[in-house]
């Protein structure tokens, strides 16, 4: 059921999961201005949201370098706080992108039924590359075709990666404890998957 719904997964929740699911949620609004509809939708259509895997930072805001890049690029950090990772929110997830493919073994041992639609965040960049977007449902700024071409676009991707696995370049570098050149190029990484999935969501 509508919106389509996007689980960023990482390790703490207070670096790459939280850039990921602000910087997807970006994108999605930047695709409705271009679309010249009103980004206020954004939430709608897309739900951009995100957790890790161990709970120290449960509550905490995100890390003040991870913020950094995010409102750099015109995201919004307001109202985010770090959270453990549940079963129930891999089973409310359309989408589930892990920083690593640690991450992903994780999600799957916690939710064997979620393996078709979890993927490690680099790995589904590349699948997205080779995936045929003119077969998906239309592109319409609606709820129903929007989460429409999410499924069918998540089913293509697991479709085309069958037989092969993620690459260690897919994985994200964890910029904890690093100077702000570290999380902009982990956010730049993280740009050049959800701008191509936003893209394909709204073309």
């Amino acid at each position: 059921m509508p919106p389509f719904t996007v689980l960023h997964v990482c390790m703490g929740n207070i670096c790459r999961s939280p850039m990921a699911e602000r910087l997807l949620a970006l994108a999605v609004r930047e695709r409705l201005t271009r679309r010249s509809q009103d980004p206020a939708q954004a939430e709608e259509l897309v739900h951009s949201h995100s957790a890790g895997t161990g709970g120290w930072h449960a509550g905490e805001e995100m890390n003040p370098p991870a913020a950094r890049q995010v409102t750099g690029r015109g995201g919004d950090v307001a109202g985010f706080a770090a959270r453990k990772l549940r079963s129930d929110h891999i089973d409310a997830a359309d989408l589930v992108l892990t920083a690593t493919a640690d991450q992903q073994e994780y999600v799957v041992a916690l939710r064997p039924d979620a393996a078709a639609r979890t993927f490690v965040l680099g790995e589904f960049g590349r699948l997205l590359a080779v995936v045929d977007t003119a077969a998906l449902p239309p592109g319409d700024a609606t709820p129903e075709a929007v989460y429409a071409r999410g499924m069918a676009l998540v089913a293509a991707a697991h479709d085309a990666r069958l037989g092969a696995s993620a690459l260690t370049t897919d994985d994200l570098d964890d910029p904890w404890g690093r100077g702000d050149q570290c999380y902009s190029r982990v956010a730049d990484e993280i740009e050049e998957t959800v701008h191509p999935l936003a893209g394909a969501l709204l073309p």
